[in-house]
């Protein structure tokens, strides 16, 4: 019997793992997690009697306590509550179906506590694929995808080589919109974006998906599931929502997975892998579907797409700051354009408190983004100079190479600064 928790249970994935987990009892749900819905968690802990639940503020996690207080369930709440769950010693998977990066640091933390993740929420790979998935690696954890062209793409790629991959076709429907020029779209409504015309879906995901949005961050995710280049995934429309999504390879031959357009199919094959079990619902009909279309997709007219893809990766960031004359004066009082500002504690305010600017420096920023993203040094020390070069168009400085500006700055061990070199002439030293 596998065992299962459930963060964000209350929500679009969230339900439908439940119904695939009613339909094979084969399944023990140790732990659920919701937003603020009381009334449906309630519910699902009566019919499936999790050992821990979690609500996402206090108030919300006493009012279910008082309601469940004849059942033998603990509630707990806010971040503190995800991490009890994703952690829990009895589960051996943890469904990730939360929107937002709020999934990111249970998702790590059930990783080091070896849970295998059924991964529904995309941001955790987008944000913090370069966290996630080698880290994955290092714990012997599985990353079993959930969105449907990413279980189409992981089943694609089941027995074949990564090294003969040429493409992965990544397939949208083209939302409510395929179709329209930029003149039509003028004054849509929240209404329209959320008719979706082959799949139904939370209504973030929903509201993406008719701008296209939400493939580009597909691609994204992509990138980090698979290890494939960019350059390798292409997106597609595919109108009918049976292809999930095709892989290529190098002798020329074209995988694909179909089926119909429900989540429970790609959900369940996230629970039961390696293993496939019985389908309880919906199956496809391959004469009744009809003829199946692919076309390019407009990135002229669904621009967020093209954003998407093109800011992809770490290639894609710089580190800047804007700090302010204060920056190097240290704590105290300092002036700015003819009002004081008062540095303190890493902040800089004016006398109401109302914050007066940044006085972040450049070691600070690239010691920061280390630290906080998990970069190696060199990946640190790229975003700071290699990149914002590259932006600006400066060919001569931002790498050390010969016939280049030998503009050079000196770190110990600790990132502490000992000295700066501009033209190779010493500007800054210490006696260390």
């Amino acid at each position: 019997m596998k065992k299962i928790a459930i963060l964000g249970s209350t929500g679009s994935i969230g339900t439908q793992t439940l119904e695939v987990i009613r339909e094979n009892k084969d399944i023990e749900v140790t732990g659920l997690a919701a937003g603020t819905n009381v009334d449906l968690l309630e519910k699902q802990i009566r019919e499936f009697q999790p050992k821990l639940v979690a609500m996402w503020t206090e108030e919300k996690a006493k009012e279910l306590k008082s309601r469940i207080r004849d059942l033998d369930v603990k509630v707990v709440s806010g971040m503190d509550g995800l991490l009890e769950i994703a952690t829990m010693e009895e589960s051996e998977i943890l469904v990730t179906a939360i929107v937002g990066m709020i999934g990111i640091r249970p998702t790590i933390a059930a990783i080091k506590a070896g849970k295998d993740i059924a991964l529904a929420n995309k941001e955790t790979l987008v944000t913090a694929g370069h966290i996630i998935m080698p880290l994955a690696k290092e714990c012997g954890v599985k990353i079993l995808p959930v969105d449907s062209e990413h279980s189409a793409i992981f089943q694609c790629l089941q027995g074949n080589a990564h090294k003969d991959l040429k493409r992965i076709l990544l397939t949208a429907s083209g939302g409510p919109f395929r179709g329209r020029t930029r003149e039509e779209l003028q004054g849509v409504t929240v209404e329209q974006c959320l008719h979706h015309p082959t799949w139904t879906m939370g209504t973030k995901v929903t509201i993406d998906s008719s701008t296209l949005a939400n493939k580009g961050l597909e691609v994204i995710e992509a990138h980090w599931l698979f290890d494939a280049p960019y350059e390798k995934i292409v997106p597609i429309i595919h109108p009918q929502s049976i292809v999930h999504s095709l892989v290529e390879y190098s002798d020329g031959a074209v995988m694909a997975q179909l089926g119909v357009a429900d989540m429970k199919l790609p959900i369940q094959y996230a629970l039961s892998w390696p293993d496939r079990w019985p389908v309880a619902f919906d199956q496809l009909d391959l004469v009744k579907a009809g003829a199946l279309e692919f076309y390019e997709p407009d990135t002229k007219v669904f621009r967020a797409l093209a954003l998407a893809i093109q800011a992809k990766g770490l290639d894609r960031v710089e580190l800047i700051t804007d700090s302010m004359r204060a920056c190097l004066l240290g704590e105290g009082k300092s002036e700015l354009g003819g009002q004081t500002v008062y540095v303190k504690d890493g902040r800089a305010t004016l006398e109401d408190g109302t914050l007066a600017g940044s006085i972040l420096t450049m070691d600070r920023a690239v010691r920061n983004i280390r630290s906080w993203a998990h970069l190696t040094l060199p990946q640190a020390v790229q975003l700071a100079t290699v990149h914002p070069a590259r932006e600006l168009g400066l060919t001569d400085r931002g790498t050390l190479e010969p016939g280049k500006r030998a503009d050079i700055t000196v770190f110990d061990e600790d990132f502490r600064i000992l000295g700066t070199y501009v033209k190779g002439s010493a500007v800054y030293t210490t006696d260390q």
